[in-house]
């Protein structure tokens, strides 16, 4: 297991920005993927972008353009820049980790909300 702490949510107008930050515990050898999902009330847990140990990424189509994920390995810590966001971003972010012998493993959450 990895032991995941985000930090940066908060309440934001639309058109503003916000760094979500993941803080990761283990050695980012054996994570393959990092990952930043959301979930607002009332739906599911969805990606909301993910970056391989690699460094390839993949986006859901509603944040192309506007949000950016990156890793530091180095400092164990994994980034979501959000830019343009809009009201219908407002949810609650949790950091993933993902590795073949460990699984999945989640952080607990922050809240962003996105004010029209």
């Amino acid at each position: 297991q990895v032991q995941l702490l985000e930090s940066g949510g908060g309440l934001v107008q639309a058109g503003g920005s916000l760094r979500l930050s993941c803080a990761y515990s283990r050695n980012s050898f054996s994570i393959n993927t990092m990952g930043w999902y959301r979930q607002a009330p009332g739906k599911q847990r969805d990606l909301v972008a993910r970056v391989t140990r690699s460094g390839s990424t993949t986006y859901a189509d509603s944040v192309k353009g506007r949000f950016t994920i990156s890793r530091d390995s180095a400092k164990n810590m994994v980034y979501l820049q959000m830019n343009s966001l809009k009201p219908e971003d407002t949810a609650v972010y949790y950091c993933n980790a993902w590795g073949v012998n460990l699984g999945n493993s989640w952080g607990k959450g922050t809240l962003v909300t996105v004010s029209s």
